[in-house]
């Protein structure tokens, strides 16, 4: 019972893994509906592994290397996956300008800066009750929402249009610094359950909501939008 115990939340880190390995095959192979799913699966895992290990006190450093080592594949590997089939149209021409490689391989900084802000995440010990930067489950639904929104709702010559080409090499620059950004932003952590200490998860939640009813598929990514903003609004009250 005490090696169930102990390893419970780690096979669900691992289940977390599996999954992120699973949508990232589906992804390159077309299959984003299939991707969706996984990364959803990725996400529920990703909350409960920890929320096992603390109810059954079983917190330990391998686990905390675990959750960061599957969190690279399902939160690092599938936004620069998902980049890098937002850009695989263009070829390597931007703006006009022919370059010496595929501009889609660009879509890979975020990985790298995934891999980057998870690091620094493990070796910071304030942030407890917030994050610094935008943590990588939220930058990958910010990413792979936007995929899916134009793959789902759109006609799929609109990735052949240099305007959006423009926008998605911008959004991985941005996306990328915003990893590893000091912006402190929420985190849903209960430092207690005073009205007064939870304002900002109180206004992110009901937000969230209002813009999911409101703009539906296209509500995924601005509710990180909306996350990044209320988070500056309230960055005074995050500690």
């Amino acid at each position: 019972m005490n090696f169930i115990k102990n390893n419970l939340a780690n096979a669900i880190t691992l289940g977390n893994l599996f999954s992120g390995c699973v949508g990232a095959v589906h992804l390159m192979n077309g299959d984003y509906e299939t991707t969706a799913i996984c990364i959803i699966l990725s996400l529920v895992l990703d909350f409960f592994d920890g929320f096992v290990a603390r109810a059954l006190k079983a917190n330990s450093n391998l686990g905390t290397q675990l959750d960061s080592l599957a969190d690279m594949v399902s939160f690092g590997l599938i936004p620069g996956l998902t980049m890098f089939k937002m850009l695989e149209p263009f070829g390597n021409d931007f703006l006009g300008i022919h370059l010496l490689f595929e501009i889609n391989y660009l879509g890979f900084l975020i990985t790298l800066f995934s891999c980057l802000r998870l690091a620094i995440f493990n070796l910071d010990e304030d942030q407890k009750y917030y994050f610094k930067g935008l943590n990588t489950p939220s930058n990958t639904i910010l990413i792979f929402g936007i995929y899916y929104f134009f793959k789902h709702e759109s006609s799929p010559r609109v990735f052949d249009s240099a305007i959006f080409e423009t926008a998605f090499v911008f959004l991985t620059f941005l996306s990328s610094w915003l990893l590893i950004s000091p912006i402190k932003m929420i985190a849903m952590k209960f430092k207690s359950m005073k009205l007064q200490d939870n304002y900002p998860k109180l206004a992110l939640l009901i937000g969230s909501i209002l813009i999911l009813i409101i703009f539906k598929t296209f509500g995924i990514p601005l509710v990180i939008l909306y996350y990044i903003f209320i988070s500056i609004v309230f960055r005074k009250l995050l500690n």
